[in-house]
């Protein structure tokens, strides 16, 4: 009893080992791992902020929703 118990265990410890292991190997190949601190520091950039240039210019503008078009007939 056991020695069943104790074969099994192991048995699905390799399993698990295993499966880990691919794991890992899949994140490296699909690049998982490229950028890591990327994504950190954009979550920190504020891209609505008035006082970047892009969006200043955005805001001062007024938006054309007549074409040119329509402004001649």
């Amino acid at each position: 009893m056991m020695a069943s118990t104790l074969v099994y265990l192991l048995a699905m410890t390799s399993v698990f080992i295993l499966l880990l292991v691919l794991g890992i190997f899949w994140a490296i190949k699909s690049g998982q791992f490229d950028d890591l601190e990327g994504p950190a520091q954009r979550i920190l950039m504020d891209e609505d902020d008035p006082m970047l240039p892009k969006n200043e210019v955005a805001q001062t503008q007024p938006p054309e929703s007549v074409s040119a078009d329509s402004k001649l007939h």
